[in-house]
């Protein structure tokens, strides 16, 4: 859906939506397409990037905050869908930052012996939460998904191993009603709609962003001109920019894909790994700097050696 074909729909232009956002388009399942459904998608294109069988995996952690039912666990049509039959299941909120928060569930898990082989999916179908008479919130989201495949193995304890290195994670409660949804099972028996407060979270993301990313380069004493590629959340450009430039991360180092693919949540951190390991940018053995923010509020960073 571009921003063109929105214009038809709510009062809004295509330089309104850029000059704001940096969005040109963004994807909208297709009607009778669930969230499963992309996950299934992107797990299964992950799996055979890594060479692993369903089979092998021991969990599966699925980031949404658009869940196809309010349960069973998305995570558990995905099981079923791949026949990964030895994996436990289930799904992980933390809206935009719910990725960051799976992958370090999914570390958790792999650090302690509790499994060996994790899948990591971010997925989400935002278009069915949208107000579509809301300019201020319908232009910005989009639907997609993105997987990634974890295993444990032996390092050194030092910056140069492979996998994730560092960890940061952070919840405020007090600035729930900043970007929320005005409905759920408990309270009002609908689905609701997504409400959002632009200017307040914009002020916090540019401030939480850069502070939990530099957390993350302090814990392992790298600084942002070391980090290989800086793989942001794709809520706004602007942001996006404020971030890169207070962490020393030049722009060039920078995935961009919200032009693309809009502000998919959760599935938009690993839709731009996708991306940038797809068309090469990403090489085995880089440095990558993640960093999201949500509703919640949440924010979190990852650092991690692909």
């Amino acid at each position: 859906m571009t921003n063109e074909e929105l214009s038809t729909m709510v009062d809004t232009s295509d330089s309104w939506i850029q000059e704001r956002s940096g969005i040109q388009e963004r994807r909208i399942a297709a009607e009778g397409e669930l969230t499963s459904d992309l996950a299934t998608i992107a797990a299964e294109r992950a799996l055979g990037h890594a060479g692993v069988a369903p089979e092998e995996l021991d969990l599966i952690i699925l980031a949404t905050a658009t869940p196809d039912q309010t349960f069973p666990a998305t995570a558990a049509t995905v099981q079923a869908r791949l026949g990964a039959k030895n994996a436990a299941a289930f799904d992980q909120q933390a809206v935009c930052t719910g990725f960051i928060f799976a992958l370090t569930t999914a570390d958790a898990y792999l650090r302690s012996g509790l499994a060996k082989t994790a899948l990591v999916i971010g997925a989400e179908t935002f278009s069915r939460i949208l107000d579509w008479t809301d300019r201020s919130t319908c232009v910005l989201f989009g639907d997609g998904a993105g997987a990634v495949v974890l295993r444990a193995e032996s390092g050194d304890g030092r910056v140069q191993d492979r996998g994730l290195l560092a960890i940061d994670l952070n919840t405020d409660g007090n600035l729930k009603e900043l970007l929320y949804v005005d409905g759920g099972p408990s309270s009002t028996q609908t689905t609701g709609h997504l409400r959002m407060e632009g200017r307040d979270v914009f002020r916090h993301a540019v401030v939480n962003l850069a502070q939990t990313a530099q957390t993350v380069l302090d814990d392992l004493g790298v600084s942002g001109e070391e980090v290989d590629w800086l793989v942001p959340h794709q809520a706004n450009l602007r942001i996006i920019d404020g971030a890169a430039k207070k962490l020393g991360v030049a722009r060039e180092k920078v995935v961009i894909t919200i032009n693309r693919h809009g502000n998919t949540s959760a599935a938009s951190i690993p839709l731009a790994l996708a991306t940038a390991v797809g068309d090469g940018r990403i090489q085995r053995g880089d440095l990558l700097l993640m960093e999201a923010m949500g509703g919640g509020m949440t924010w979190g960073a990852a650092l991690m050696r692909w």
